[in-house]
């Protein structure tokens, strides 16, 4: 898409939805007026950007304003839950241009899940209208752990029988597009960054809430993946010392009182939820929990202790992040957030307050995030736009 300079001048004008004027993007970039003339008149033969108006900004001529041209280039975004499988396509301005779920196949054969990714992709384009050159690729966002260097989805615990599955390659032969693999809390945080069309930098904390549970970390704008590209798990960070055993050798991890699956196994043993559910079935699970928020909704005092002391175990996992990196944001998303946001609002502000070290004025905000239960999928889709024209200093290396 460009050189470095060229996506600075690109982010800069997707972020402006009113536009901007030539003068103005020299302003914000600090290129010179020729280097910006010559960036835009590129970015207006590519189709990728259009004059759309002028504006008076002072004494002299009016200013012709140049603006983003959402059907440009298209993305698609598909993530992999072990429950559901939600696909989305963007246009270049990050809007939702179609989406749709499927039930994840049980069980979980890898062959007949890559062919309902394939289905998914192809059928969503065709919805959209989109042409095939007009997308610039597939992104998958995958429970990990993944091997993000060759496109493999490793071994994640609730994906049961996919041990080092070549998503990527496969996913890539049989459609036809680039793909790239994201681990979903990263892409949750993508998606974060993008839809907020924040012209700073911004650091904050994104809480994942679906079969499992992660946290995707963004500093100064950039979200922080780590060496193997997984960082996020917090599966084994200790949140009830008087727990149950976790097999990693601790008590009261995140991973055995958390997790949906804790929380309806917890209802089973209290008499909450009467019906006996097969914990290793993802959509067992699930209609269990649904039920299990429906009745703290109904009112439902046992089922209320449940889902309130889980929202205090996870601050208490939230407040060991934000006190290591002195985060004063965290936004709450995924699949299970509607179904939980009204019990975490209310209490996880005021518990994260209490533990939280730094002398922030009122806290760390917390706030849910405003993509809906597609927040998965479009950051999938928000990677693969992000590899193509967000602004990345490594384009300024040297290569050998």
């Amino acid at each position: 898409m460009g050189s470095f300079n060229q996506t600075v001048v690109l982010d800069a004008i997707r972020r402006s939805p009113n536009g901007l004027s030539r003068v103005e993007l020299a302003e914000i970039s600090g290129l010179s007026a020729q280097t910006l003339s010559n960036i835009a008149r590129r970015l207006l033969e590519q189709e990728l950007i259009t004059e759309s108006g002028k504006v008076q900004l002072g004494p002299g001529k009016p200013r012709t304003l140049l603006t983003l041209k959402p059907s440009a280039r298209y993305a698609v975004g598909v993530h992999l839950d072990p429950a559901v499988i939600t696909g989305v396509v963007l246009d270049l301005s990050g809007r939702v241009v179609s989406r749709a779920t499927r039930r994840m196949p049980q069980p979980m054969d890898v062959d007949v899940v890559i062919r309902a990714m394939v289905e998914a992709v192809t059928d969503l384009l065709a919805e959209a209208g989109v042409e095939d050159g007009r997308v610039l690729g597939v992104g998958i966002a995958s429970p990990g752990p993944i091997d993000s260097a060759h496109g493999i989805v490793v071994d994640p615990p609730h994906l049961l029988g996919w041990q080092r599955v070549p998503l990527r390659e496969a996913l890539g032969k049989a459609t036809g597009f680039p793909v790239v693999l994201e681990k979903d809390v990263a892409a949750t945080a993508v998606a974060e960054i993008w839809g907020s069309h924040s012209q700073s930098p911004e650091n904050f904390i994104f809480v994942y809430l679906g079969t499992g549970i992660g946290m995707g970390l963004v500093s100064g704008g950039v979200v922080l993946r780590g060496v193997s590209r997984n960082a996020g798990e917090v599966g084994h960070i200790v949140v009830d010392p008087d727990g149950p055993d976790c097999f990693c050798g601790l008590r009261g991890c995140v991973a055995v009182t958390c997790m949906p699956r804790n929380l309806v196994a917890e209802a089973i043993g209290a008499g909450v939820l009467t019906q006996p559910v097969n914990l290793e079935d993802p959509l067992a699970v699930e209609a269990a929990f649904l039920e299990l928020c429906a009745k703290v909704r109904q009112d439902d005092s046992g089922a209320g202790a449940i889902i309130n002391r889980s929202a205090v175990r996870l601050a208490k996992a939230v407040s060991v992040l934000t006190n290591a990196l002195d985060f004063d944001r965290v936004v709450f998303g995924g699949p299970y957030w509607p179904v939980l946001s009204e019990a975490y609002l209310a209490l996880v502000p005021d518990a994260l307050r209490k533990l939280t070290v730094a002398p922030h004025a009122a806290g760390p905000r917390v706030e849910g995030t405003t993509l809906g239960t597609d927040v998965g999928a479009i950051g999938a889709a928000c990677t693969v736009f992000d590899g193509a024209i967000s602004p990345d200093t490594r384009r300024l290396l040297l290569q050998h």
